[in-house]
């Protein structure tokens, strides 16, 4: 049983066992990027946690035109998969001796321009908000945190004109946008 408004008619001619992965993460992931983060053309985009979702908003930011796209997973053996959805560059931040955020910071001479943290960790959602650049660094989270779980930040970060916003979905309407994502698919 489904509510009416999830129910969405696409091209009879998709692979069903290939396009039902769109109607959640890869979607969610996607839509993150291209709806919510909108990097601009050039941009650098910061992907936290490479899992599924984590790379459809790869895919979306390479779509969108990012020009450097830094994969943030703990896990290295995704890196090279990451790389097909667009990644350029990545970091683990077991790697390092000081915050990713910091890191991402040193890399990007300031900050990257948009974060999608794809997770669901509170920390690596701070961390995502924390390594946008000032002024106009866009920060989108996905993941849904623990029930108990409380994001801290310094209030500097948002008077520095930092934004944070969140998604459901990517901002995809299922019945109205689902089947201009199945046509993505299907024009390869």
């Amino acid at each position: 049983v489904m509510h009416v408004g999830c129910v969405a008619k696409i091209n009879p001619a998709a692979p069903l066992d290939k396009v039902c992965v769109l109607s959640c993460g890869i979607s969610t992931g996607l839509g993150a990027s291209i709806n919510v983060a909108k990097p601009p053309k050039g941009s650098t985009v910061a992907i936290f946690g490479l899992g599924a979702v984590g790379l459809a908003a790869a895919e979306g930011a390479r779509i969108a035109g990012a020009s450097r796209i830094i994969g943030v997973d703990l896990n290295p053996n995704r890196f090279e998969e990451a790389r097909k959805f667009g990644c350029t560059e990545f970091v683990n931040p077991k790697d390092h001796n000081k915050p990713v955020q910091e890191v991402l910071a040193e890399m990007t001479n300031g900050g990257v321009d948009r974060s999608v943290e794809c997770t669901g960790n509170i920390n690596a959602m701070i961390q995502a908000f924390e390594c946008v650049h000032d002024g106009w660094g866009v920060a989108v989270l996905v993941g849904a945190p623990h029930k108990d779980a409380e994001f801290k930040t310094h209030p500097m970060n948002f008077l520095n004109e930092r934004t944070l916003k969140g998604t459901f979905f990517g901002n995809y309407k299922p019945r109205t946008d689902l089947p201009n994502v199945v046509e993505l698919y299907m024009k390869k």
